[in-house]
């Protein structure tokens, strides 16, 4: 019997299990699209000004202070302890909301959820290490969309709480909480990791890998006097921080020497900056035309309805047969155009039935968009290329995500108030859109004037093997 547990715990299931259960317990925030409802309600009475201006830019900036460390850490720790930190604050993020009150208070729990939020990368980044490349693909598909499954699900309980049985926001932060502590206690029971992508690396063969060529010469040199050996012990010690940076910075290199990959990871990190933005500050915007305390919200529902329909696009990413190396950033025109045109739907309309439908299509596009995205980066790269360039995709998003954040939103930049935020946000869309647009037309004009199909066909697998990267 011990032997049959041993032989389960150490396959590939039992880690992907308990990942994705800790994915859907941690996500399975019923609070969560009622947030805003919740601070300026009665439990907490913030106003929205205090809450736009004084409490969320606290988590943009400690999360960009923090992202960098966490990465690092992450990697050097073997994912395994960032992701109990991950559910160690959010769980405390929860608790702040449930028994402290005040501005400060909520500074200090959105400093607390810029943690958990900066331990995203050991949750993807996991089950790398502890199962076989042969299993990549359907582990990845696992654990990410039980995050959806979360997220959808938590919006529906809560919304189905709020309009049939008139729970409070209160009891949906209880909720919320026990929810957390499942996914804490999940996390305690994942298997320890030995190697990492970076640091704790294992190599066969791979002669790119500094590190490990730096680690090898103190052992094929055992004649050497104790001494001389320790010498070489520390001084491998002490630079071991700078190879692993060096390797880093020439993987990096490598990966943006490609412009297919330099353009896509733009738009990657200036829409990112901008969904981000829209998803933190969307539910001000719907206490901005319908005040929850005179109507009866249903944001859990726009949440849900607009997680599902998102997952469901992203789905069907697999099944279309498109040439995307080709046709992907007319796709990126055509689909930031429209989340441009539901962002000032839902600053124009003033209705909060037409906000969450502009919510709905803004964010199910972003999705599919982000899909096609990563499908992109990750198709001709390697894994460890890829975990980097999501890192530093992420890193830039933020970093542009503070510049707007310190502009728009902070008193001191502009403080300009909720409508007008959306404008600009919509504006940035549009200009995304409009660059895009013009590299898409630089692509397909010269192939379309080219001639025939036939001869059109050639040429777009011409450029199709250009943009490839080994």
């Amino acid at each position: 019997m011990a032997g049959c547990c041993k032989q389960y715990t150490s396959g590939w299931k039992f880690p992907t299990v308990l990942l994705c259960l800790y994915g859907l317990f941690a996500n399975l925030r019923p609070l969560d699209p009622f947030f805003i409802a919740y601070l300026v309600g009665p439990h907490h009475n913030l106003t929205t000004e205090q809450v736009t201006a004084v409490v969320f830019p606290v988590w943009t900036y400690s999360y960009l202070a923090l992202l960098v460390p966490a990465f690092l850490l992450t990697d050097y720790l073997r994912y395994k302890p960032v992701i109990i930190l991950q559910g160690l604050a959010i769980t405390i993020t929860l608790l702040l909301l449930l028994f402290t009150h005040g501005v400060p208070a909520m500074q200090a729990m959105d400093f607390v959820y810029a943690v958990c939020t900066a331990c995203d990368p050991a949750y993807y980044a996991y089950i790398y290490s502890v199962v076989g490349s042969e299993h990549y693909q359907r582990v990845t598909g696992y654990c990410r969309s039980i995050t959806l499954v979360g997220c959808t699900l938590g919006s529906v309980i809560g919304q189905m709480l709020v309009s049939l049985a008139g729970v409070s926001y209160f009891n949906l932060n209880v909720m919320s909480v026990t929810s957390t502590l499942v996914a804490l206690l999940c996390s305690l029971f994942l298997p320890m990791p030995s190697s990492s992508m970076f640091v704790h690396r294992k190599m066969a063969g791979d002669t790119t890998n500094i590190l490990s060529q730096e680690l090898e010469s103190p052992h094929s040199e055992q004649t050497q006097s104790a001494t001389g050996t320790e010498t070489e012990n520390k001084s491998t010690g002490s630079n071991k921080c700078l190879q692993v940076l060096w390797r880093l910075g020439k993987e990096m290199k490598e990966c943006y020497s490609s412009m297919k990959i330099l353009y896509w990871s733009l738009w990657w990190a200036f829409a990112t900056a901008g969904f981000t933005q829209v998803i933190n500050y969307i539910q001000l915007l719907w206490e901005h035309v319908e005040p929850s305390q005179k109507f009866s919200i249903y944001n859990g529902g726009a949440e849900a309805i607009s997680t599902f329909l998102g997952a469901i696009l992203s789905f069907s990413v697999a099944y279309v047969k498109v040439n995307w190396d080709v046709f992907g950033e007319l796709a990126l025109t055509i689909f930031s155009a429209i989340d441009a045109g539901a962002i000032f739907f839902m600053v124009y309309s003033r209705n909060i039935w037409m906000c969450y439908a502009g919510y709905i299509i803004f964010k199910s596009c972003y999705m599919l968009l982000i899909t096609i995205a990563t499908y992109q980066l990750a198709f001709n790269l390697s894994m460890e290329r890829y975990a980097l360039l999501f890192g530093f995709n992420t890193f830039v998003a933020l970093a542009l995500q503070t510049i707007l954040t310190l502009i728009v939103v902070d008193p001191r930049g502009l403080a300009l108030d909720i409508v007008t935020q959306f404008i600009v946000y919509g504006s940035c869309f549009s200009v995304i859109a409009g660059i895009i647009l013009i590299r898409s037309m630089y692509l397909l004009i010269p192939l379309y004037c080219k001639g025939p199909v036939s001869h059109l066909h050639k040429a777009i697998t011409a450029r199709t093997n250009d943009y490839g990267l080994n």
